[in-house]
């Protein structure tokens, strides 16, 4: 198993893990990124995003995805995005892995909180966290508004 950071030329299988992770949170149709998106997006001269990827036989079988934000409270954060490792793969310690290696690059950037989303239903995931210290808040909803939602809003004023 090697991890290491994310290239270019990996946004392909970068994206199929996305697909993969869309349909396991029962939401198949959901994706509509694209590899030249990825590949625009992380690797321009102010990438908006970072990747970590796991190789097992020169086959990338999980990534984490990651941005800094700015809290108000904490200064500067880390949003890991998705943490994806291809199903067949689950169990072997590769999520760990990714996992700690984001963990490692908090604490090499100095932030002060990295934070996650977390589906509700999503309990041996939940678990995983809360064992490794992590504080999942129950009295914090996640609030969205798509792309029809912005111009439903838009076309109001």
């Amino acid at each position: 198993m090697i991890i290491r950071k994310g290239e270019k030329k990996d946004m392909k299988a970068v994206l199929e893990l996305i697909q993969e992770l869309a349909t396991f949170e029962k939401e198949p149709d959901a994706v509509v990124l694209t590899v030249p998106d990825l590949e625009r997006d992380g690797f321009g001269e102010n990438p908006l995003f970072y990747t970590f990827v796991a190789e097992v036989d020169n086959q990338i079988v999980g990534m984490v995805l990651y941005y800094y934000r700015y809290s108000t409270w904490k200064g500067r954060t880390i949003h890991l995005e998705d943490l994806i490792v291809k199903e067949n793969m689950r169990g072997s310690g590769l999520g760990f892995a990714l996992y700690s290696e984001i963990i490692a690059q908090g604490k090499k950037d100095n932030v002060r909180r990295i934070e996650w989303n977390v589906l509700d239903w999503n309990t041996p995931a939940i678990d995983f966290y809360v064992k490794s210290g992590a504080k999942v808040l129950d009295d914090w909803r996640v609030a969205q508004m798509d792309e029809t939602g912005i111009n439903q809003f838009l076309s109001k004023l």
